[in-house]
This record gives structure tokens, sequence and C-alpha cells, in this order.
């Protein structure tokens, strides 16, 4: 489960790209259409799923959607 906390812990880029993530696209799309490199964006995913104590993007992708977060 989802806490507050960790839904008030996202960023607004972060969540931006958690959306990206959840509709399917890699990181290189997802770093070509926000204009920033593909480290920044591997940098934002683990992030994102430190955050959401995830290992894998699926998992944040499944918590967010449960949560209603995206």
């Amino acid at each position: 489960m989802i806490t507050d906390d960790q839904k008030n812990l996202l960023t607004e880029r972060e969540l931006q790209i958690l959306r990206l993530i959840a509709e399917g696209r890699t990181t290189p799309l997802i770093a070509s259409e926000m204009n920033l490199s593909q480290e920044t964006i591997k940098w934002y995913r683990k992030r994102i799923m430190r955050k959401f104590s995830a290992s894998t993007s699926a998992e944040v992708v499944r918590k967010a959607i449960r949560e209603e977060i995206i």
C-alpha cells in the first residue's frame, strides 16, 4: 500500500515521468519527448522506484494505479 507520504513525495516531474512509464514509453522515448538525457530519465526512474519501495517499473505503475495516483 502507498502511504500519503509517498504520494506527496512525488515531484511534478516525477509524476509526469511516471505517467509516461505507465503509457509504456521507453527511457529513450521519454528522454526524447522531454528533451532530457537518457541518464536523467534513468535517475528519475530509480528515484520513483525507491520512493515506492518497488523493484521494477511495472510494480510502481501497479501501485500508482491501485492508489489512483495516475
